[in-house]
């Protein structure tokens, strides 16, 4: 007979059935699995039903007969927080703001009367480059390693790198007496035309001077020049070519002499001159005289305000003392005994306002017909100066008015491509020429005709109003659509024969 403990008894002895058993021991199973997997973050490992590992089928598992199947309990799941980023409340920030500025007035008497001390200390810091900060603060690293762990080796490679950095910061120091000069020959050319620089260094010491390298920025690149030694007085000269294969300014400058040792560890940077602006101008194509039809008021239109100077005469009066003696009107004068001078009739020029869009969104060519914009307006603005008549510009930021047909050029030079406000364009152009005689807008095929009507719409109605499109899928030709001439055009060359054909109807 088999010994037992106390207080327990037999499966039988209890009136268990043998499947209760089973679905005990299984439970039992599954919570020590959940228990392991809790601890080790994966499921624990199981093994194949029927093998002598394997647990016996708890109830509801498919096993299990006679029992029908339930799903497994799941272990219940925390729900999702999320924690709001705090935020600095703000009557806080603007105290913060209103104290930080109020430090700065304080102690700006104190910055400056202490500059002469951390000025040059904080100009050597500058003349570290990364690379050199690196080496630095990997020594500093190695020190610390070999402090705490009493290695003699990292304190060895520690040494080095900062002897490598003060050893480089020796090459820097010294005084560069030089003169530089740069010059761009021409200051303004068209695109992909030649342009030149220049770059001469003279050597103003008293002594000799060891090679030294010279940096010129020009637009968004670096020409570097490495000089040879030069004698007290001697001088060396470079050249160089701007690339023009776009329109736009290029900065060139400002040259400046580099100190320092090979590997770019320390850098000491001293410039020498300012920036030199080099305009490349848009191209332009040649066209007719404007005033053939295009302007019907070329030769300006009489207003009733006197002028001293112009083309409507309107009578005689007595000469006074500063009136111009080329207007006196001689027969006159002898028959009535006194000088007498011709008196005109002011007349009003005609003003011609080109309004450029330079959203390559609005042209299905993108930046090439936006490109093709600008420089029709160019060569429209350059026609206009050539026949001596007032225009106006207006492209996004840049604007001309009134001036001579380079400064227009260089105004067109500095645009930049990008979202543009055809509506607020017209009402600047209309502010600086009121008395617009004939509205040119130039756009792409994307831009709807409402938006042309509206930025045209801005002007007089007396105003001559053109809206020039480029767009490669229409045909080249002029039609009129409700007072407004329409025009449009594939590309550059095209502008002089659609011109004529506006001008000949």
């Amino acid at each position: 007979m088999t010994e037992q403990n106390p207080g327990q008894t037999s499966g039988p002895e209890r009136g268990h059935h043998p499947a209760q058993l089973a679905e005990d021991a299984g439970h039992t199973t599954r919570r020590a699995d959940l228990k392991r997997e809790r601890r080790s973050g994966g499921p624990a490992p199981t093994a194949p039903v029927g093998s002598p590992l394997a647990p016996p089928p708890y109830a509801g598992s498919p096993a299990t007969s006679g029992v029908s199947a339930t799903r497994p309990r799941r272990l219940p799941t925390l729900p999702t927080i999320t924690v709001p980023r705090p935020k600095l409340p703000t009557f806080l920030a603007r105290a913060g703001g209103q104290a930080s500025g109020a430090l700065a007035k304080r102690t700006e008497g104190l910055r400056a009367a202490t500059s002469p001390l951390w000025g040059p200390v904080a100009a050597f810091l500058r003349w570290v480059s990364p690379l050199g900060w690196s080496i630095l603060a990997l020594g500093a690293a190695c020190w610390l390693v070999a402090a705490f762990t009493d290695w003699d080796e990292w304190g060895m490679i520690g040494a080095a790198a900062i002897a490598l950095v003060l050893c480089c910061a020796l090459l820097a120091v010294g005084r560069t007496r030089v003169r530089i000069d740069t010059e761009v020959d021409p200051l303004r050319v068209t695109v992909g035309e030649p342009a030149t620089g220049r770059i001469s260094v003279t050597n103003e010491s008293k002594r000799g001077m060891l090679p030294l390298l010279v940096e010129l920025p020009v637009g968004i690149t670096a020409a570097r020049f490495t000089l040879p030694p030069l004698g007290s007085g001697k001088a060396h000269e470079e050249l160089f070519v701007v690339p023009t294969a776009r329109r736009g300014v290029i900065a060139v400058g400002p040259a400046s002499t580099i100190q320092g040792d090979p590997l770019g560890i320390v850098r000491r940077t001293l410039r020498w001159t300012d920036v030199t602006e080099l305009f490349v101008h848009p191209r332009t194509v040649s066209l007719e005289s404007l005033g053939a039809g295009l302007l019907r008021d070329l030769e300006g239109e009489t207003t009733q305000e006197m002028s001293m100077s112009d083309l409507a005469f309107h009578a005689l009066r007595e000469y006074q003392p500063g009136d111009d003696r080329r207007y006196i009107h001689w027969r006159s004068s002898a028959k009535a005994g006194r000088l007498l001078v011709r008196q005109f009739l002011d007349t009003r020029r005609s003003h011609l306002t080109l309004v450029v869009d330079a959203d390559p969104d609005r042209y299905a060519g993108g930046e090439e017909d936006a490109e093709t914009a600008i420089e029709v307006a160019a060569s429209v603005g350059k026609r206009a100066h050539m026949d001596e008549q007032d225009f106006t510009i207006v492209c996004r930021d840049s604007t001309a008015s009134r001036t001579s047909a380079p400064l227009a050029m260089d105004a067109l030079a500095r645009v930049e491509l990008g979202p543009s406000d055809l509506y607020a364009m017209a009402g600047e152009g209309l502010s600086l020429a009121p008395d617009t005689s004939m509205a040119v807008l130039v756009t792409g095929s994307g831009t709807p005709f409402i938006q042309v009507q509206r930025a045209l719409g801005r002007f007089e109605t007396e105003v001559l109003r053109v809206a020039l499109t480029i767009d490669r899928d229409q045909r080249v030709g002029v039609k009129n659509v409700g007072g407004i001439t329409l025009m449009n055009i594939h590309g550059l060359a095209d502008l002089p024969a659609v011109l004529m054909g506006v001008m000949a109807s």
